[in-house]
């Protein structure tokens, strides 16, 4: 039977809302062909779907912190394992 570890969630404070937009840049290329990079982007697609979903659960923000240890602790074998096998 797998253990799970239940992880509290404190409530935070909304950020703040810039009306000036945030500065991105784009990645080199080569970087983007990296499969590396590419497992990178899709393990943080899926940490941040997981704090969507733990939010809306508990109603509030739950920071990135905590749902990244929630995620590190119960989820990230089977989606790894899940990935490895498809």
């Amino acid at each position: 039977m797998e253990k799970r570890i239940e992880v509290q969630f404190p409530i935070l404070p909304a950020p703040a809302m810039s009306a000036k937009p945030s500065k991105t840049t784009t990645p080199d290329p080569l970087l983007e062909k990296s499969s590396l990079y590419q497992e990178f982007l899709a393990e943080r697609e899926e940490i941040m779907r997981h704090k969507w979903l733990k939010s809306e659960e508990v109603g509030h923000d739950i920071g990135f912190d905590a749902t990244l240890l929630d995620w590190v602790m119960n989820y990230r074998t089977k989606w790894r394992q899940g990935r490895q096998s498809s």
